[in-house]
């Protein structure tokens, strides 16, 4: 067995754990994706967020099949060898899973094409606090897994990327989802599972409005926070309750 399948088959029997006890949240956060696309392109209101999610199966269900976008941006880039920098367009098939708690990115994982240039590249961001010499390990459905190595962190995580081969590519249009498997700095394995519904309908299709997207990423920031005061005001009232009621009926001695 070589060290590549090793490390993938370790990752695996590992992050069961981890991903079971996700299983609730991805659930969460997977809809709240979709809804941030309806939104983006249909200009519907977000909404119930969370709780539309548990009241509306069949309409979650709908939207999931879009579980990713396409978003596209002239930038001015400057070529290595070139004397000043040119317009380039920049596409990026993309999906992205955050905590229905913060709105903290959890996963995300993208496929990017620059104007003018043959190759694509691939490209996961995983959170920060990862073993970066393990690498990251990317396993479409039953497929062979695939090791690629981090490139940069930031402070929002740390990518990894790596170029777009023909048979990624039709694995994921094909596919049902993708594995994002890498290393704590604890050691512990964890996992990253990402839906492919809709992903080779975004790729080949019309990107959306940037500009919609992310005010409707904003809208759904400020939904989060909200709901965040309301559950600390809630949790806050319990407390101050429990206080006057033992004020109220000391414990005798």
């Amino acid at each position: 067995m070589s060290s590549r399948i090793k490390l993938w088959s370790h990752t695996k029997l590992g992050a069961q754990k981890n991903l079971v006890s996700s299983n609730k949240m991805t659930a969460t956060v997977r809809f709240t994706a979709a809804a941030l696309l309806s939104l983006a392109v249909g200009g519907m209101m977000l909404g119930g967020g969370t709780q539309a999610f548990a009241a509306d199966k069949k309409k979650a269900a709908a939207k999931e099949k879009n579980a990713w976008i396409k978003i596209c941006d002239d930038v001015k880039l400057k070529e290595v060898k070139a004397k000043k920098a040119s317009s380039k367009k920049i596409c990026m098939t993309h999906h992205e899973s955050l905590s229905a708690r913060t709105g903290t990115p959890l996963v995300s994982a993208a496929v990017r094409n620059v104007s003018g240039h043959k190759v694509e590249r691939f490209l996961v961001t995983v959170p920060l606090g990862m073993a970066i010499p393990a690498g990251v390990h990317i396993k479409v459905d039953e497929n062979k897994p695939v090791k690629i190595k981090y490139s940069f962190c930031h402070v929002a995580g740390c990518v990894a990327e790596t170029q777009m081969t023909p048979d990624l590519m039709k694995q994921m249009k094909a596919g049902k989802k993708i594995v994002i498997a890498t290393i704590g700095i604890s050691g512990k394995p964890i996992g990253f599972p990402i839906p492919l519904n809709g992903f080779g309908k975004a790729y080949a299709g019309k990107p959306i409005d940037s500009k919609k997207y992310a005010s409707a990423r904003k809208a759904m920031m400020l939904d989060i926070r909200k709901r965040q005061i309301e559950a600390a005001k809630k949790a806050q009232a319990k407390k101050d309750a429990e206080i006057l009621k033992n004020a109220d009926n000391p414990r005798k001695k």
